[in-house]
């Protein structure tokens, strides 16, 4: 992307200054190092609400004999989200949001939850948040149909109010299938929300953020970093996350050179 176009996109986010390396706040991977060496979890305990959340039913109780989740395609799963009553949010919702983008993206980003413009649309990030992550993602050269983007929970809570641990826990199942068919090399978590879950940890989003963790069995480097509906009330935020931003264009393009030499 030319230099003049990249800052035209940085002035629509509200980033007027160009940075060209993230801030000595946000310790980054050198470039010498492995490209699987992404910087480890710390260990975390499981949070008081985690622990809780763990007595909760799995949603696979709550299904009828026979194919499981976890055995789903893309067509299977899109049906059994569309049909799905495993919490209350099913009586409340004009539609479910399941996920959009390329089902080959090297980077899935994973919100929170659908609002009001999304349960309309039946798609993420649409309203006037979901414009500033497409200007975000565009300032990175990851325009919005290269990546995929999904929520923890596929219905819109009442009211925009947060998810509740047990909903999202009815949902993590579908995210699980997701992130396995899409097999993404990058994980952004965006919002506190989604960082808090997907890390299992009550810990606020700026101790979060500014680090990689490693996800899941086979790791996968996540990376946090605040909610566009957050940055569009609080726009002082916006060079942070730009700062996260550079540093997943940097890893991509660290991984994308590898495959290549490989």
């Amino acid at each position: 992307m030319d230099e003049r176009r990249r800052r035209g996109y940085l002035k629509a986010m509200g980033v007027t200054v160009w940075e060209p390396r993230v801030p000595q706040s946000v310790k980054s991977v050198p470039d010498s190092r492995p490209v699987t060496a992404a910087h480890p979890a710390e260990p975390m305990a499981p949070s008081a609400t985690a622990q809780e959340d763990a007595a909760v039913q799995p949603l696979e109780d709550l299904r009828e004999p026979g194919l499981t989740v976890a055995q789903m395609d893309w067509d299977a799963l899109g049906a059994e989200v569309a049909s799905c009553r495993a919490c209350g949010l099913c009586e409340t919702r004009t539609q479910t949001v399941f996920g959009v983008g390329s089902r080959t993206a090297d980077l899935m980003i994973i919100g929170e939850a659908p609002g009001a413009e999304e349960d309309r649309a039946g798609e993420p990030f649409v309203g006037r948040a979901g414009q500033l992550l497409d200007l975000m993602l565009a300032a990175i050269d990851c325009p919005r149909e290269q990546v995929y983007i999904a929520n923890l929970l596929k219905c819109r809570p009442p009211g925009n109010r947060d998810p509740k641990p047990q909903e999202a826990l009815r949902c993590r199942d579908y995210l699980n299938r997701q992130m396995e068919l899409i097999r993404p090399r990058l994980i952004l978590s965006v919002g506190r929300i989604s960082a808090q879950h997907l890390l299992g940890t009550d810990s606020p989003l700026g101790q979060l953020r500014g680090r990689w963790f490693d996800f899941g069995q086979d790791p996968i480097p996540l990376r946090v970093t605040y909610h566009p509906a957050y940055l569009l009330r609080s726009p002082d935020q916006k060079a942070k996350s730009w700062a996260d931003l550079t540093e997943i264009r940097r890893r991509l393009d660290v991984l994308q050179k590898g495959a290549e030499r490989g």
